[in-house]
């Protein structure tokens, strides 16, 4: 499958109980992100990585399977997984795939990533946290000048 070997991040999910209405405005959301939705057969999978020389368990994977493809980094894919797995109780994130480093995920792991903020926020609070030393010594030499 030409979209499994673009994609960096993979993320497996069983949607079993949630409404088809639900798992198309959730399609539509992830298409703006550049981010597919697939529902592909376990066997078909099995297949797919075997054919990569990775070894694919399908079944400690019950129920119907979905598969978010993205050709962004992990962190990003597993955060919308994330948020639609908190929105719709039915939707249980299952395990990922991160094809930079050619390793299977567990599904705890994947919902940890996915609770992280983004890159830019991370960069911000990083941002944020050394300007306040910068802030506190020019407040101290305005207070010196006041005093002067």
């Amino acid at each position: 499958m030409k979209k499994l070997k673009n994609s960096e991040s993979v993320v497996f999910a069983d949607f079993s109980g949630l409404k088809v209405n639900d798992l198309n405005v959730f399609r539509k959301s992830l298409k703006h992100l550049g981010i597919s939705f697939e529902v592909l057969k376990k066997r078909l999978l099995k297949i797919i990585f075997e054919h990569e020389g990775l070894e694919f368990d399908v079944k400690k994977f019950e129920g119907q399977m979905g598969v978010i493809l993205s050709p962004k980094d992990f962190l990003e894919t597993a955060g919308v997984a994330f948020k639609l797995s908190k929105q719709k109780e039915a939707f249980k994130i299952l395990g990922g795939f991160d094809s930079k480093d050619k390793k299977f995920l567990g599904g705890e792991f994947v919902r940890k990533i996915g609770q992280l903020p983004s890159r830019e926020v991370l960069l911000g609070q990083l941002v944020g946290m050394l300007t306040v030393p910068i802030k506190k010594f020019m407040f101290v030499l305005n207070e010196k000048a006041k005093r002067s």
